[in-house]
């Protein structure tokens, strides 16, 4: 352990898997006590991830920082290892805010009070582990911790088909995972050392076949988090079933995590091989935005059109990835952060208009802005973030990748121009199916099923705060980015450099070959792709 004396790193981990414990034992019949528990412990991690990175994290380096290591399972060569960088950082960060908002957001639960705010914590605490770990085996089993406590929240508190959305999350999740072991351990067992940390992996020499199949396992496990097309099936419904808080969750941090191991592991460690599937990336990417925006569009569930908007908008974090640019990495990193943002924040909204009117189809909904005005207005505005509006953090965030890979070297004229189009389609969408939404849950008659209660009806003073909570951030980086890139750049930076050192001016010229070999001949094999690498 070096920067700091303390273990800091270890006490943000286990503050919230120890309270959680603790819950059992604590007097409560209502559950009234154990809610407050929840936010005070959630409140607590949050302000102490706030204070160890102020006072012990150097954000002009992008060095591995803080590291904590000591023996856990030595006989498995498994060690409890943490550390942080600016690839982690900002989504720890926004890792404490979310989860901590989730569990406020979460007030009005009655149903096993001791058993929601135990697994809310324990959550908390595996996510935290998933972006602090520096050991595979450890990064695995956190990321697979992290699927029990997903799984009970929608399948305990979920909607009608809970049940149904809960088991085909587990089994896509955990079937993912298992990409994750085996690649994890053949990186582990190749060349004399067998181990299992991180910065020692990413230091190995793989052959390229290797590291090929090594990318692809990858590719896939996170591919199915992030979600990729087409690996996403599983999102809308789980978004559609799942509890307010379980929504802002899901989409705030866990779908990040898929965006965060893509670039910790297959942009980081496996070099060669995002050289090769880069523009697989863009291409998935473009997808992603396209077929996402178009089935947002045909959607008549609030929640499930919201799910799809998610799956497009992280579109552009494949295309930033693939950029080969500090700026279009830059970019991919605070879209992450940004979507985290305004997804939590609309999904919460969707859980105050489920609230009064007991429905998500929008169809039924018509006219309710007329009776609910504030959270009409709140709606709106995180559209408006949604569909990238200037002065917002998602047009940042969008605009930063859009002008990485406009300005990277390594691809064609014809493929950025291609891949840039259709992206600029599916952005076209956005506003379309947003404001359509918009149109049908508060324009036009009321419809007079609904029986609205007026005196719970608009966004109460807690709601309010909440969505407050988010929307500063996301008003304020869209009016002045730097607050959040400035502390990640230099790592972005350093990540786009160690990608492009196997990317010499010669060799950029063959990569720009490879591509256009690669769009003109579909069926180009993999071992005359790596002949041209080479």
């Amino acid at each position: 352990m070096n920067a700091i004396e303390l273990p800091w790193l270890s006490a943000i981990i286990f503050l919230p898997l120890v309270a959680a414990l603790a819950i059992p034992i604590i007097p409560d019949k209502e559950g009234k006590t154990v809610r407050w528990y929840g936010l005070g412990v959630a409140l607590l991690d949050f302000a102490l991830i706030i204070f160890t990175i102020w006072q012990g994290y150097d954000f002009q380096s992008s060095a591995l920082q803080m590291t904590e290591s000591y023996p856990w399972i030595p006989q498995l060569g498994l060690n409890w290892s943490l550390g942080i960088d600016g690839l982690s950082m900002p989504l720890i960060l926004l890792t404490g805010f979310i989860n901590t908002l989730a569990v406020f957001a979460a007030w009005k639960v009655t149903t096993k009070p001791r058993l929601f705010y135990g697994l809310m914590l324990i959550l908390y605490s595996a996510q935290l582990g998933v972006f602090l770990s520096q050991d595979l085996l450890m990064f695995f089993l956190m990321w697979e911790v992290e699927l029990v406590p997903v799984y009970l929240l929608i399948a305990i508190w979920g909607g009608a088909n809970r049940r149904y959305a809960a088991t085909k999350f587990i089994i896509y999740t955990a079937a993912a995972s298992i990409f994750i072991l085996v690649a994890g351990f053949a990186m582990a067992a190749y060349g004399d050392n067998f181990t299992f940390n991180m910065t020692e992996l990413g230091m190995k020499e793989y052959p390229k076949a290797l590291e090929l199949a090594l990318y692809a396992g990858f590719l896939i496990a996170y591919g199915v988090k992030l979600p990729i097309f087409p690996l996403h099936t599983w999102l809308p419904d789980a978004h559609g079933e799942a509890s307010t808080p379980g929504s802002m969750i899901l989409a705030g941090v866990l779908l990040k995590m898929g965006g965060y191991a893509l670039l910790r592991f297959n942009v980081e460690m496996l070099t060669d091989a995002h050289v090769i599937f880069a523009p697989v990336l863009a291409v998935l990417g473009v997808v992603n935005i396209v077929y996402g925006a178009c089935c947002a569009f045909a959607q008549t569930n609030l929640k499930r059109r919201l799910a799809y908007s998610s799956i497009a908008h992280m579109g552009f974090v494949l295309i930033g990835i693939a950029s080969y640019t500090e700026l279009g990495i830059s970019g991919a990193v605070l879209q992450m952060v940004s979507r985290g943002l305004i997804a939590a924040s609309l999904f919460f909204l969707s859980g105050v208009t489920y609230e009064r009117t007991h429905t998500l189809v929008m169809d039924k909904m018509g006219g309710i802005g007329k009776v609910m005005p504030r959270t009409f207005a709140l709606f709106t505005i995180g559209s408006m973030a949604s569909l990238a509006l200037p002065g917002m953090s998602g047009f940042v965030g969008e605009l930063m990748v859009f002008l990485g890979l406009a300005t990277s070297d390594v691809y064609s004229s014809s493929f950025k121009i291609v891949v840039i189009f259709l992206s600029a389609v599916g952005v076209i969408l956005t506003p379309i199916y947003l404001l359509s939404m918009l149109r049908q849950v508060f324009y036009g008659q009321q419809n007079e099923d609904l029986h609205l209660d007026p005196v719970v009806l608009d966004i109460k003073p807690r709601e309010l705060f909440i969505t407050a909570c988010l929307f500063i951030p996301i008003i304020g980086i869209g009016f002045y980015p730097k607050m959040i890139t400035q502390t990640y750049d230099v790592k972005t930076v350093a990540v786009a450099a160690h990608a492009r050192q196997v990317l010499p001016i010669v060799a950029r010229q063959k990569t720009g070959n490879l591509y256009s070999q690669i769009l003109t001949t579909p069926t180009l094999a993999s071992s005359e792709i790596v002949n041209i690498v080479e």
